[in-house]
């Protein structure tokens, strides 16, 4: 898609034409100029030419029907991977990617095993999330949830993250509320109050998976620069100053991080009532292992003798490589 154009093509026309432009593309959902009938032919032509709708994408369906992967090739050639995870609830959430692999290298996530190429313009965000409603509207469905958990780290891209927020949450296009959009970091703390400062209702979530400074370093080299200590003075004050809720994202990991004193540990740390702690069953992508579901259920039930607010996440397309740390744009 080059839909970053759509403004200097329309600048000589009525500024209605924008409008329609916008309806066009988030709300209709149109793949083709050709089928925006209120415009004229020529118009409808040079948009083509110039800002094209169509979108380069190998979609993968995971066993379950839940989980869908597509992998989209960017106007250079180079590839990203982003999901569709289909809930019980009717709710349908897009996990995407900020960033052409990650810089961050966290030791179990797939992504930050390729490096980093770069960052994802405001529209290349958002053309994934359309990649995908264009897919539910054949079965007249939407796109209920956005979660910023794929592929790169938001927070090292914050200013077009927060513009395709921007544009996602829009009442004039794809109008999407902005507490339906979730932006989870392994703990920027720039970016962190940055997000503490934007008139945006979005939710945040931490990406933690240890609850000490010596296993998380190992887990997470991005820990030694910033700390548990300061990482948490950063996000006590982002609830001081918004009154909203943060989750803290724990990926199980057999014989790592799962026994009852980590829980325990975790408790002591998390004390704040508006934390919430999200288990996540770790999918094998290399030295790691799964925890047995007895075991996150040991786990879990440490952590509400303790008063934590606590749930534990499904586990989404193992099968296709699209589950919690598996996209790598392994197809080259």
């Amino acid at each position: 898609m080059k839909i970053e154009n759509l403004t200097n093509i329309l600048s000589d026309q009525p500024k209605y034409r924008f409008k329609q432009a916008q309806r066009a593309v988030f709300i209709d959902l149109i793949d083709d100029w050709s089928k925006s009938s209120n415009f004229p032919q020529a118009l409808r032509e040079k948009l083509n030419l110039e800002c094209s709708l169509k979108i380069n994408a190998e979609v993968f369906a995971a066993k379950d029907n839940q989980t869908t992967k597509a992998l989209i090739t960017l106007e250079d050639g180079l590839k990203i991977e982003t999901v569709l995870l289909k809930h019980k609830d009717l709710r349908n959430t897009v996990c995407l990617s900020s960033q052409v692999g990650c810089s961050v290298g966290c030791s179990f996530c797939a992504t930050g095993q390729m490096g980093f190429k770069r960052n994802l313009c405001a529209y290349e965000i958002v053309e994934q999330v359309i990649f995908f409603a264009r897919l539910l509207q054949i079965k007249s469905q939407k796109i209920t949830n956005v979660v910023f958990m794929g592929m790169g780290e938001p927070f090292l891209n914050y200013n077009n993250v927060i513009a395709a927020i921007k544009i996602l949450n829009d009442n004039q296009g794809f109008n999407l509320g902005a507490r339906k959009i979730s932006i989870s970091t392994c703990g920027i703390i720039s970016g962190i109050k940055k997000l503490a400062s934007e008139n945006l209702q979005v939710n945040l979530a931490i990406s933690l998976h240890a609850p000490n400074d010596i296993l998380r370093s190992k887990l997470m080299s991005i820990n030694k620069k910033y700390p548990l200590e300061n990482l948490l003075s950063a996000v006590n004050d982002y609830v001081k100053r918004t009154s909203r809720k943060v989750m803290f994202e724990y990926l199980m990991i057999k014989g790592i991080n799962d026994s009852v004193e980590h829980a325990r540990e975790l408790a002591v740390l998390l004390k704040n009532k508006l934390f919430m702690v999200n288990l996540i069953p770790y999918n094998q992508t290399g030295k790691y292992h799964a925890v047995e579901r007895e075991k996150i259920s040991a786990f879990k039930k440490v952590l509400e003798h303790y008063r934590v607010q606590v749930t534990q996440r499904y586990s989404f397309g193992g099968d296709i490589d699209a589950a919690c740390g598996q996209l790598a744009s392994k197809n080259k």
